[in-house]
């Protein structure tokens, strides 16, 4: 790699890369939901709010490695090939 070379950085990432990840988040995001509103009825109540924080704050480092990686999986760094003047 030569310093002087310039490059070109391209992200052609689009929604449809990501499109299953932000539905399985929506999918943890109501179970975590509909697991805290079935423990409301119980005699502890903070047992809910427990249980939806830990799910939520568990879950969260697995959705952003998951969209990172993705990310930087669709940026490519290509040198810009010099063009001959006329």
């Amino acid at each position: 790699m030569n310093p002087d070379t310039p490059y070109e950085v391209k992200c052609d990432l689009s929604f449809g890369d990501i499109y299953f990840q932000v539905l399985a988040w929506i999918a943890v995001i109501f179970a975590s939901l509909a697991a805290g509103l079935a423990l409301m009825g119980s005699t502890r109540p903070i047992f809910a709010l427990v249980g939806v924080g830990l799910i939520l704050v568990l879950s969260l480092p697995f959705l952003l490695f998951a969209f990172v990686t993705t990310l930087l999986n669709h940026i490519q760094i290509k040198p810009i090939k010099a063009q001959k003047s006329v």
